[in-house]
C-alpha cells in the first residue's frame, strides 16, 4: 500500500530502527527468528516502536483504543475494579497505560465510588508514554495524581489488588509458522539489498514444534500451505502475574479468539496486522519502528497459561457483556437523556455495538485467592469456547 509521506523525524527513526535490526541479524549470522524481529521493532531501547517518543495514541497517532473512543469504557471498567477492591483490598496495577486516559478516568470513579485504593501502579517500558501519562493525570485528576506511581519492577510476592491490562497482549511478540509437505517451517527475517525480507526455514525457536503438536492433537491437522503466529513468550508473562498475585483478579481486554476461532481453516495466513497514521496494512517490514505490529490473542493460551501459572480461570466474555455486567446501560440512558450529548453517546455505544468493539475484543479474568464472582462476566460465560 501507498504509505503517507514521511516528515525527517519519522524517517530519521526508520532508519535507526532498521539500522538496530540490520546489527542484530548480523550478529546473529545473517537472520533472526520472527519473534526476535517484533520485539525490537516494538521495544528495542531508543529504537522500538513503543519506546522511541512517537505519538501513538488518539485520532492524531496511528490507532485509538476504547479509552480514548469514550470515558465510559474507564469508568465501567472501574466498577468492576472496586468490586474486586472490596473483597480483596491492596492496590491496581496497570499493565502499558498508554495516554494515561484510562488511568485518569478509573481514579476519577473510583473516587465518586469512594473506592480508592491506597496505589495506582503503572508498568510502563517507555520513558515518553510515562512522561505523558503523568501529564494527562495532572490535567484531569490533579488531586489524585500523588497516588499515582511508576514501577521498574513487578511487585514482590504477597501483593494484593487488581491488575488490568488493555490492549497489551496483542503486541506480545509472536513467532509466525507454516505447515508445508514436508512438515513446520519457521519464519525468520534476513536481509537483502539493504530490505528485510522473510525466510522460512526449519524450526529453531525451543517449543515451537511442541506447541504446534498440541495444538493440531487439539483440532486437527492443519492444510498444506497454513501459516500463522503462536505466541510463546506468554506462559511466562502469567508466571510472572502469578507469583506476585496471591489475592486478586487479573483483567485482560484484547482482540482476539478461542484457539478454534484463531486457527480456523479460513484464517490460513494469520492474524498479524500493523497500523500507521490509522491506516492498517499486513507487511510488518515496512514501517519498522514507525507501526505497531500486533497479533490477535489466542485466549485459550491465555486462559490455559494462567490456569498452569496457578491462578483461577473466573471469566471470559465479550467486551459487550462485560461492560453491560458492569452496569454501563446506566451512563448510556443518561447520555441519551441530554440531546446535547448525543455525539457522545454514538461514540459510546462503539464499545458494545457487535460491528465495532463489542464483539470483536474479549475480557478474560484470572483469580488468586477466594473472590465473589465478577459482575463483568454475569451477563455471558463463554469459558466453554475456550
Amino acid at each position: 500500500m501507498a504509505f503517507p509521506e514521511l516528515n525527517s523525524a519519522e524517517q530519521a527513526q526508520l532508519e535507526q530502527t532498521r539500522a538496530c535490526i540490520g546489527e542484530a541479524i548480523a550478529e546473529a549470522g545473517g537472520r533472526i527468528p520472527f519473534d526476535r524481529y517484533m520485539e525490537l521493532a516494538l521495544y528495542a531501547p531508543g529504537a522500538g516502536y513503543y519506546v522511541n517518543g512517537a505519538r501513538k495514541f488518539g485520532v492524531a497517532g496511528d490507532f485509538v483504543t476504547a479509552p480514548e473512543i469514550s470515558p465510559l469504557f474507564s469508568r465501567t471498567l472501574a466498577a468492576q475494579l472496586a468490586e474486586v477492591l472490596a473483597t480483596s483490598g491492596g492496590e491496581v496495577l496497570e499493565f502499558g497505560a498508554g495516554s494515561g486516559v484510562m488511568a485518569a478516568e478509573i481514579l476519577a470513579a473510583l473516587a465518586a465510588r469512594d473506592a480508592l485504593p491506597e496505589r495506582y501502579l503503572i508498568m510502563e517500558l517507555s520513558a515518553e508514554l510515562r512522561a505523558r501519562q503523568a501529564e494527562t493525570l495532572r490535567d484531569r485528576v490533579p488531586g489524585l495524581v500523588e497516588r499515582v506511581h511508576w514501577l521498574d519492577r513487578l511487585p514482590g510476592p504477597g501483593w494484593r489488588g487488581v491488575v488490568v491490562a488493555n490492549e497489551l497482549l496483542d503486541a506480545l511478540p509472536v513467532s509466525r509458522f507454516c505447515r508445508t509437505a514436508d512438515g513446520w517451517v519457521e519464519q525468520f527475517v534476513t536481509i537483502e539489498d539493504g530490505v528485510f525480507q522473510p525466510l522460512w526455514d526449519a524450526p529453531e525457536t525451543p517449543g515451537l514444534v511442541d506447541a504446534l503438536a498440541r495444538i493440531e492433537e487439539r483440532l486437527g491437522p492443519f492444510a498444506e500451505g497454513y501459516a500463522s503466529e503462536i505466541c510463546l513468550r506468554l506462559p511466562a508473562w502469567m508466571r510472572a502475574v502469578a507469583d506476585f498475585l496471591a489475592q486478586g483478579v487479573l483483567l485482560l481486554i484484547d482482540y482476539g479468539y478461542s484457539e478454534r476461532e484463531y486457527y480456523h481453516p479460513a484464517r490460513r495466513d494469520g492474524t498479524l496486522i500493523c497500523h500507521f497514521r490509522q491506516r492498517a496494512f499486513d507487511d510488518p517490514f515496512a514501517l519498522p519502528g514507525l507501526a505497531d505490529i500486533t497479533a490477535s490473542v489466542d485466549f485459550s493460551a491465555v486462559a490455559e497459561a494462567g490456569v498452569e501459572a496457578g491462578m483461577e480461570l473466573v471469566g471470559y466474555t465479550t467486551q459487550a457483556q462485560f461492560l453491560l455486567g458492569c452496569g454501563i446501560e446506566h451512563e448510556l440512558a443518561a447520555l441519551a437523556a441530554d440531546p446535547a450529548r448525543i455525539g457522545e453517546l454514538q461514540r459510546a455505544k462503539q464499545l458494545i455495538m457487535p460491528t465495532a468493539m463489542g464483539e470483536r475484543f474479549r475480557v478474560i479474568g484470572l483469580a488468586a485467592g477466594e473472590l465473589t464472582p465478577l459482575s463483568g462476566f454475569a451477563m455471558g460465560d463463554l469459558r466453554a469456547m475456550l
